[in-house]
């Protein structure tokens, strides 16, 4: 219980830019933009900045990938959920490089 209650607030961004970033959207471009680029670079960071102060985790990459799941069908369509893998990928990579980061400057 400990672990998660300390990706709560880390989540709680990621929630923020999965359920509020495409109210921004305004046609297609800009759909592609915040799809594309926007949610990547918000789970980049959030996800580094988590390795950086918790260490990896693969529960927290696993729950980025479920808390979009909902927004695909909310938001979108049904090809945006090549998108869950991706950002799930993303949150793998930024949070085994914090995590890394982490060690070395300890």
């Amino acid at each position: 219980m400990g672990k998660i209650r300390k990706m709560l607030p880390y989540l709680f961004v990621i929630i923020l830019a999965f359920y509020l970033l495409p109210f921004l959207i305004k046609d297609t471009g800009s759909g592609m933009f915040i799809l594309l680029l926007g949610i990547p670079i918000v789970c980049l960071i959030v996800s580094l900045l988590y390795g950086m102060k918790n260490s990896f985790n693969w529960l927290f990459s696993l729950l980025v990938s479920l808390l979009f799941i909902p927004a695909v069908f909310i938001f979108y369509n049904e090809s945006a959920a090549i998108c869950i893998l991706v950002y799930g990928i993303i949150s793998v990579i930024a949070n085994y490089i914090g995590s890394l980061l982490s060690e070395r400057s300890q």
